[in-house]
């Protein structure tokens, strides 16, 4: 990965020296003709798309592999940590769809510098192909985004309501329902460049069948805490405000998805809005609630839980006043990627604007956080969270470099 991000941002730093003519101009969606018309920027961003590529490939194979093949005695599939089973769906999925995106660029390599003619119009190709092949794997990426932190998150849940995981059977259908059916909705990103009626209808149940077993997952979560002996540590608070605003994001997911609706919000700030939702509330938040939960368990340290407080509600409120405007602007026609905007849009854009500032800036709390915990503070114990279920709460905190002397057997 290091040898892709220096490939990415090379450009960059050799047109500050006069070569070439700077980083990729494309928008992170390489579309075609920008693409093909494009300087070297493309090119370096072509190359580091294949290493990554390859780097995200192995690591899949090794995932799949080590569960596979190095479970623990008495460790069946269906004994595994949900987190496990969100990991090997995402590894399947990767290994699925990478080599399609491999396959485009390679397709916009030879168009820039070969002569074929895959995404030229003008040669009697159709850029319209390259935003089928890059969705192919742009969907399932989302999941691959969002797909190990459903993993984890029921295992927080079910600490910090002190009671058993809800659905575990149904919670792994689901994560391999939405992992099927996330290979088959791809062209629901481009329901405006002209398809055929039969297609849309068919992308646009597609996509909508997918809240099926995401909906089956939302009920086993809330089952989870419901009437439980909850407290309300770090590492639960985004929990439970992950489950709030990643459904918010689900929910205007399901508005994109009609096709008569997504003919007035598509490349609207609406759509801004949502995948915010989707992304920032639903995986990196929940990303957070994972760091927060593991961290004293890796570095032998507790965290500064008044910190972590601060961090979460600064983080919620700011977000909410960052995107909840964009849904509105969106609604009203303000369409995405434009350097300027109507006086009509000035008021939402400047509390977007302001909140946006105190959401970065949020973040510092939890680089220092995290920090201070690395170095040092209060000891953590061995299970750091009471009621704290899974193998690696059975030993020291941080665990030894080789974990376990004698293989636990599973019960």
């Amino acid at each position: 990965m290091p040898p892709a991000a220096i490939l990415l941002t090379l450009p960059f730093a050799l047109a500050l020296i006069g070569i070439g003519d700077g980083a990729i101009a494309t928008g992170w969606t390489f579309y075609a003709p920008l693409s093909t018309q494009g300087g070297i920027g493309v090119d370096f961003a072509i190359f580091a798309v294949h290493i990554l590529g390859i780097s995200s490939v192995m690591g899949s194979i090794n995932v799949i592999v080590t569960i596979f093949n190095m479970r623990a005695p008495g460790m069946t599939l269906m004994k595994m940590p949900i987190f496990a089973w969100g990991w090997l769906i995402t590894a399947f999925l990767l290994i699925a769809t990478i080599p399609v995106l491999a396959g485009a660029v390679t397709m916009l390599l030879t168009d820039r510098h070969f002569g074929t003619h895959f995404f030229s119009a003008a040669g009697g190709g159709d850029p319209i192909l390259f935003q089928h092949l890059f969705w192919f794997f742009g969907h399932p990426e989302v999941y691959i985004v969002l797909l190990p932190v459903w993993g984890f998150m029921p295992q927080i849940l079910q600490t910090f309501a002190r009671k058993p995981m809800y659905g575990y059977k149904a919670q792994v259908y689901s994560l391999w329902g939405i992992g099927v059916l996330s290979l088959v909705v791809w062209a629901h990103h481009f329901f405006t460049v002209g398809m055929p009626i039969p297609a849309l209808i068919y992308f646009m149940f597609s996509t909508m069948a997918i809240s099926l077993p995401l909906a089956v997952l939302f009920f086993c979560w809330i089952a989870t805490i419901w009437r439980g002996s909850m407290t309300f540590e770090t590492p639960m608070l985004f929990a439970i405000g992950w489950i709030i605003l990643f459904g918010i994001g689900g929910l205007t997911g399901l508005v994109l998805a009609d096709v008569a609706a997504d003919a007035q919000y598509h490349h609207t700030y609406f759509v801004v809005a949502h995948f915010h939702y989707t992304l920032f509330a639903g995986g990196i938040m929940g990303i957070m609630a994972g760091v927060y939960y593991w961290l004293p368990k890796m570095t032998g340290h507790m965290y500064s839980e008044t910190l972590g407080k601060w961090h979460f509600w600064l983080t919620a409120i700011s977000f909410n006043l960052t995107f909840i405007p964009q849904f509105f602007l969106g609604l009203a026609g303000m369409p995405r990627r434009i350097p300027d905007y109507a006086l009509q849009f000035a008021d939402f854009n400047a509390v977007s604007t302001v909140a946006a500032f105190v959401l970065g800036l949020a973040q510092l709390i939890f680089v220092y956080n995290v920090v201070q915990c690395v170095r040092g503070g209060k000891k953590a114990t061995d299970r750091v969270w009471e009621g704290a279920e899974g193998l690696e709460w059975t030993l020291p905190s941080p665990p030894p470099y080789h974990s376990f002397t004698v293989q636990p057997v599973i019960k």
